[in-house]
């Protein structure tokens, strides 16, 4: 892998900032637009893995994209590349729901210099896999999330 640094913005929320409602489960639960900057010459595709470290569980997958073609923006409701499996078993974006507490959600982007050839809903590991040796270049990009406590 080259030390190239990939930039991920976002519009709707700054880095280590709060991810606005409608990108949660409390909200749409759609999918922020995300902007990627710096992609190096010689990148094929782009792929995204989102995911909570924090979760009481473990890691948490809550969303996995491949294939986007550099040229493509990741826009709300995107349509564009192929969707992994993630940690609800649905394949496609789940946003952030924390049980509790304030958790961070890590939008982590690899250029890679091929067209992957998973399909979609495979998970995460297979994402990785697939994308080992292939990498030119990665950023990320971090929002933080916690829900309102309900009165009863």
């Amino acid at each position: 892998m080259e030390n190239n640094k990939l930039t991920v913005e976002s519009p709707e929320f700054s880095q280590n900032g709060h991810i606005p409602l409608q990108y949660t489960c409390d909200g749409e639960n759609i999918n922020p637009p995300i902007d990627i900057i710096n992609i190096p010459e010689g990148t094929k595709t782009l792929a995204l893995i989102m995911e909570d470290p924090d979760a009481p569980s473990g890691t948490f997958t809550h969303w996995l994209l491949w294939n986007v073609y550099p040229h493509e923006k990741i826009t709300e409701r995107t349509s564009i590349g192929v969707s992994g499996i993630n940690s609800f078993g649905k394949t496609g974006y789940g946003g952030p729901c924390p049980p509790s507490g304030t958790h961070r959600y890590y939008f982590k982007v690899f250029a890679l210099d091929r067209e992957l050839t998973i399909v979609a809903g495979e998970d995460k590991n297979s994402l990785l896999e697939a994308i080992e040796g292939h990498i030119l270049a990665t950023g990320e990009l971090v929002g933080r999330y916690s829900r309102k406590k309900v009165k009863v």
